[in-house]
């Protein structure tokens, strides 16, 4: 008996990695108008009930299928971006990002998402809540690369962090008319240009000692 109900549960975990392997595909090909049960279930091979058995309805399974497809990323990028020490190499790291997305399909994968929020509030809470993690990431490395230099202070983390998360959704729904992507990869080479141009702002102030014996020497960022 206790081997039969292990089997059972490999065989339902299984079934429910399919289904939210099928609607990450769906979502992306066919977009959240074509994100039915039906659909999503023959991708996965498997009967179209299972989707509300295991996930209680379509949108609970895509935001399984956003869920997953964040902690691939998340995973990834913060090795990523950890190895960036100037705001060349963060722009840089940008870049990459915005390149893996696009031909990965991520950006669609939320964008669809946000899209369907529009018409559906319930939906808005449950998107917000999965951004956040992102704005933090965003946050934190803005931080410990220029925090506490000149352009740390002109350009506030939490600020950088909104800008970034609003232009990787315009990319998105941009990207629809700019199908050779020049317009967007420009904005890329514009940032990489100015980089290096702003790096005596990213320069940290010298540390002055508390008791007042010296001034110490320049953080580098």
């Amino acid at each position: 008996m206790a081997k039969s109900g292990g089997g059972g549960r490999r065989s339902s975990e299984e079934t429910r990695e399919r289904l939210i392997g099928a609607a990450t595909e769906v979502l992306r090909e066919e977009g959240y108008a074509g994100a039915s049960a039906r659909a999503i279930a023959a991708r996965a091979e498997a009967n179209s009930a299972l989707v509300f058995y295991h996930f209680g309805g379509v949108d609970r399974l895509l935001l399984a299928a956003l869920d997953r497809s964040s902690a691939e990323r998340m995973a990834m990028y913060r090795e990523l971006v950890a190895e960036a020490r100037t705001l060349e190499e963060l722009v840089e790291a940008a870049t990459r990002i915005y390149r893996t997305d696009l031909e990965r399909g991520y950006i669609t994968e939320f964008s669809e998402l946000v899209a369907a929020a529009v018409t559906k509030p319930e939906l808005r809470e449950e998107i917000r809540d999965r951004a956040e993690p992102w704005i933090a990431f965003i946050e934190h490395e803005w931080e410990r690369v220029v925090g506490g230099s000149a352009l740390g202070r002109l350009l506030p983390a939490r600020e950088v962090a909104y800008g970034a998360i609003t232009f990787y959704l315009g990319v998105n729904l941009f990207s629809v008319l700019d199908e050779d992507r020049s317009r967007t990869e420009g904005v890329f080479e514009l940032a990489g240009r100015l980089a290096p141009r702003a790096r005596l702002l990213t320069l940290r102030l010298p540390r002055r000692d508390r008791g007042g014996g010296g001034d110490g020497g320049a953080v580098e960022p």
